[in-house]
Formats: C-alpha cells, sequence, structure tokens
C-alpha cells in the first residue's frame, strides 16, 4: 500500500474498501482557480478603464440640453444639466421648506437632491457651475431660442441672441435669420484667421529676422571687436536688412490694423436668463448653435465640429476648452526621438553583456545594476536630467555655439532634446533586459553553423543573430515607448510646459527645433486635472485628453507590433 493510501470506511460486501488521499497542494484545480481569477480579475480593471474613459470622452462633445430654471425665490437662470445626486441639506434649509417637502426630506433620512448645471458666463457670474437643490426648483422649460455660445475668452455663454450689428446694421436678436447669421459669423471667423496669421506669421516672421540679425551683430561683436572691419560690415548689412523690415512690418501692420478696425464693426450681444447682457465681437465666438431646436443631425455636426477643433487646433480658456494639437505633436516628436535615442544604448549594451563579455562577478555586478536602475522612481531621472543635460551639457552648449545669446539660455533649460534623452535614460534597462533575453533564445547551433562557414563573430551576430532576435528587440522598444510616452513627472523638470502653441518644428531651418518647450498630452491631463480654475469644467476635457492619449500610444505600439509580427514570420524557420 502507498503512503498515500489508506483503509477504512468498514467492510462492504464482505470486501475492505480502499480509499485514496491526496495531498491539496499536490492538486492543480484549485491553484488552477486562483490564477484564472486573477486573469479574470486583471481583465475586468483593464476593461473597465477603457469602458470609464471611453464612455466619458467619447460622449463629452455631445451637445446637451439648455433648461430655463424659474426658482421658488423668484431668480431665472438658464444651464446645462450635467448630473444629479443626493445630499444632505443644512437644517436651517430645511425648516424655511414647506410641511410636505420637510416630511419628504426625513422620508428619504433626511437627503434631498440637487442637480448640478454649467451656467457659463464667467464674465458675468465669476462661476461656471450652479448646484440648485430640486425643492428650490420652481419650474424647469427648454426654450428654443436659447443658444449655447463657445467664445474665444471667458468660456461658454449661455443665452438668448438680443440684437446684432453687421457694420452698423442694427438688428433684432428674434429678427435676424439664421442663414444671414451663418454667413457674417463665417466671414468674421474668416477675418479673425486673416488677422491672426498676419500677426503671428508675418509679423512674427518679421521679428525673428530682426532678432536674427541682432544676435548676428552681437556674434560679430564677440568675435572680432566692436571696431573691427568685420564688425562694421555686418552692421551695414544690418542696418540694410533692417530697414527692408521696417517696410514690411509698416505694410503688414496697416492691414491688421484695417482688419482689426473692420471686425469691430460686427458685434453681437447676448442676454441670459436672469436679464444681464454681454456684447462680443462676431469673430471671438468660436461656435454657438440652439441647444434646444437641434436634430440629430445637427447634435452630430457639433459633435464631430469639436472633435475637429480637439485634435487640429490650438487651447485656449487655461487648456479647458479648444484643442491639443501642440500636445499631440509634442508627445509623438518627443516619443519618436526617445526611440531613436534608447534603441542604439540598449541594444548595444545587451550585445556586449551577451556577446562578447566575459561572464563573472563584474558582469553579473552590472546586470543587477541595469535591473534596479529600472525601480528608480522617475523624477530622479528627472533631477539628473536637469542637472546634467541641461545645466552641465546644454550650458556648455551655449557658452561655446551661442554666446551672443546668453544670458538667456538655448540649450542650458528644458527642452524637447533633453527630455527625450532623459526618457531614454530611464527606459533603456528595458530595452537592455528585453534584448538580452532575444539575444538568449537564439539557438547556440545558429551561431555555430555560421562560425563553422568561416563567418566572423561579427559577421555571425549582424547576419544571423540579431535578425532572429530583432521581434524580442523591437518588444522591448515597444515596452519602452510605452512606459516613456506615459511619463510626466521628469518632463516637468526638463522641458515641457503648460502652454506652448509654437511647434518645435516649423520652415526656418534647421526646421526641428529641439531646444524648444513643448506640450505633452499626460502633463496637459495633470494640468486640466488639478491646475485649472474649475475642476468641473476640466473635467471632461481629462477625460477626451486621456482617451486621445491612449489612442496615440496603442497607434505607435501598434506600428511597432505589425514590424515585429513581420520579421517574426520572415525568420520563422526551422533550427539546425
Amino acid at each position: 500500500m502507498s503512503a498515500t493510501e489508506t483503509t477504512g470506511g468498514g467492510r462492504t460486501g464482505g470486501h475492505w474498501r480502499r480509499h485514496r488521499a491526496t495531498d491539496i497542494t499536490a492538486r492543480g484545480e484549485p491553484f488552477l482557480w486562483m490564477l484564472g481569477g486573477g486573469l479574470a480579475f486583471g481583465v475586468a480593471m483593464i476593461v473597465g478603464f477603457l469602458v470609464l474613459v471611453l464612455w466619458n470622452g467619447l460622449a463629452a462633445f455631445y451637445p446637451g440640453p439648455i433648461a430655463l430654471v424659474q426658482l421658488t425665490s423668484g431668480d431665472t437662470f438658464a444651464g446645462e444639466p450635467v448630473r444629479s445626486e443626493p445630499f444632505e441639506p443644512p437644517e436651517s434649509e430645511v425648516a424655511t421648506l414647506s410641511d410636505a417637502l420637510r416630511a419628504e426630506i426625513a422620508d428619504n433620512a433626511g437627503m434631498a437632491v440637487r442637480t448640478l448645471y454649467r451656467i457659463g458666463n464667467f464674465d458675468l457670474y465669476g462661476e461656471d457651475f450652479r448646484w440648485v437643490p430640486d425643492h428650490a426648483v420652481a419650474s424647469i422649460t427648454y426654450p428654443p431660442d436659447y443658444y449655447h455660445v463657445e467664445r474665444l475668452e471667458w468660456g461658454p455663454f449661455i443665452g438668448r441672441i438680443l440684437r446684432v450689428n453687421f457694420d452698423g446694421l442694427e438688428v433684432a436678436g428674434d429678427a435676424v435669420s439664421a442663414t444671414a447669421l451663418h454667413e457674417q459669423h463665417g466671414a468674421a471667423r474668416e477675418r479673425w484667421r486673416r488677422l491672426r496669421s498676419i500677426v503671428k506669421g508675418g509679423i512674427g516672421e518679421i521679428n525673428r529676422e530682426i532678432e536674427g540679425a541682432r544676435l548676428d551683430l552681437r556674434r560679430a561683436a564677440l568675435r572680432h571687436g566692436v571696431g573691427a572691419p568685420e564688425y562694421a560690415e555686418v552692421k551695414r548689412e544690418l542696418d540694410a536688412t533692417l530697414a527692408g523690415l521696417e517696410r514690411e512690418y509698416a505694410t503688414l501692420a496697416a492691414e491688421a490694423a484695417r482688419l482689426k478696425a473692420l471686425d469691430e464693426r460686427f458685434t453681437i450681444t447676448f442676454v441670459d436668463g436672469a436679464g444681464s447682457e454681454t456684447s462680443e465681437r462676431l469673430s471671438s465666438v468660436v461656435r454657438m448653435f440652439p441647444a434646444n431646436d437641434l436634430g440629430l443631425g445637427g447634435k452630430l455636426g457639433v459633435y464631430l465640429s469639436r472633435w475637429g477643433e480637439f485634435v487640429g487646433d490650438e487651447p485656449r480658456e487655461a487648456n479647458t476648452e479648444g484643442g491639443v494639437l501642440p500636445a499631440i505633436f509634442g508627445t509623438a516628436a518627443m516619443t519618436l526621438l526617445l526611440v531613436v535615442f534608447v534603441a542604439p544604448f540598449g541594444v548595444i549594451t545587451a550585445l556586449y553583456l551577451r556577446e562578447y563579455a566575459r561572464q563573472g562577478r563584474l558582469v553579473s555586478i552590472v546586470r543587477v545594476s541595469v535591473n534596479n536602475l529600472a525601480g528608480v522612481p522617475s523624477i530622479v531621472y528627472g533631477v539628473f536630467g536637469l542637472g546634467f543635460f541641461a545645466y552641465i551639457v546644454g550650458a556648455n552648449i551655449d557658452t561655446f555655439l551661442f554666446a551672443e545669446r546668453l544670458p538667456s539660455p538655448t540649450f542650458g533649460t528644458g527642452g524637447l532634446l533633453w527630455a527625450s534623452l532623459t526618457l531614454a535614460l530611464l527606459t533603456v534597462p528595458v530595452v537592455i533586459v528585453a534584448t538580452e533575453e532575444a539575444l538568449a533564445a537564439v539557438p547556440r547551433s545558429m551561431r555555430e553553423g555560421s562560425l563553422a562557414c568561416g563567418a566572423s563573430k561579427w559577421q555571425t551576430i549582424r547576419r544571423v543573430v540579431l535578425p532572429r532576435a530583432m521581434p524580442g528587440v523591437l518588444t522591448g522598444l515597444i515596452l519602452a515607448m510605452a512606459r516613456g510616452a506615459g511619463e510626466v513627472a521628469p518632463l516637468m523638470l526638463v522641458g515641457v510646459v503648460k502652454l506652448a502653441p509654437e511647434l518645435p518644428i516649423d520652415g526656418v531651418f534647421p526646421f526641428l527645433h529641439l531646444e524648444r518647450s513643448f506640450m505633452h498630452l499626460g502633463f496637459h491631463i495633470y494640468d486640466v486635472g488639478f491646475q485649472s480654475r474649475n475642476s468641473e469644467a476640466g473635467k471632461p476635457m481629462v477625460f477626451v485628453t486621456t482617451l486621445l492619449l491612449i489612442a496615440l500610444i496603442a497607434l505607435m505600439n501598434a506600428g511597432a507590433i505589425i514590424v515585429r509580427n513581420r520579421l517574426k514570420r520572415r525568420y520563422a524557420v526551422g533550427h539546425f
């Protein structure tokens, strides 16, 4: 009888019945259920997070109705209902209610219901949202003539059109036709775009050329001295350049003044639910629509228009409105530069450790150190990047190459280049470990066969080992890309800023300006969620930006995964 078998249970039909007792730790079913439960829990968490982001992100731009609320106190306001929740009203407020309302609150364990309305009109009341208890509401209507107005400044306005002024022709709001209003608004927005192009494009370019000429003169003074002939030659060229630039500036300034004066003759006046008025230049209205008078097609048009603005325009109103195009570009550019920097460092290090270094205590210490680097807090890398890259390397670059710009730093402060290098250091341990594992997975027989055919060690590595290890290398790069794109703490020290509408790329040599500060979607989420004047106003933008960041990372990872899978199929051959 084995050690796991016992007898017992008495005689049955004249025979002893034998029982097999097995230790529960020797059975796989409990652990299988535990592993399956852990996997299901993890998947449920991921799916739940994605559903939360998708639900709130995709619904953020869908236009809601406008309610005109009449309070029992006689006050009136208009707003967009956001959500309702139970709350416990103070005793002093309950004492002023009717007997029926007090009884209803008592039946609900002292709880009442309140609704949050987005009233907008920050320039009039200094707040964007308002909580209103349901028992304080006398009536709610949804008038079709109330507009949701999105402005360049002061956030949204909710109210009626009182009157419009089209170049001296004043028309009452209820008398203006929708077609005329749409045409005039489109023309006003086109004037605004032209004016902006002149100011930021033409005049901005002239200012950059003037600054460049001034720096050339200062460079000549530093190199040759103020009294040198070279300095005099540069100064003559500068005077000639400035004369031409001043003429261009005068022409553009006159055109900008004309457009601005014309723009001020087209105005629109709104009135809110309480009767307060505000006047705006028609060009400062980004979008306006009668929220209660829109069909499904109109609502989808507003929804798509808001998405187009979000992915293709600059932010406004402390980043709580407008678009995130600079942040999208900054995130993508930084991530791609990160991959360019981390790939050679990680692959070369892994190749040396696996293929060339003599395995021993020193190599083991190096491997342990690399693994420990993966656990260093990211903010420490940010401090190192600021101190080493910006204050040491960047300051020396400024001293030798950009002395004429000092004391204003060029590379001696945070920028796109230093942010990418800092994140490359942060993610290089991931690439090293993944590359080493990929190199170790290449069968030894392939190396020996290549060497037996007369190839050198480097030829074997380059033509046999590396191609078959490349899918594993790309896996490490994908992991590094995913982590680096989502990091925020180091970027706050080495280049990311709240607002940088000027992209790091333009038509001026060297085209890609690695010294410039940039915006990042991860920092944008932090800034809108925790630094905006109103967390409620920034909450929709937080979910939308989170959704966009996930989509951007997924898109870049998908491209790398496609390349990796193609390499796998290419080298899916039998081993020796």
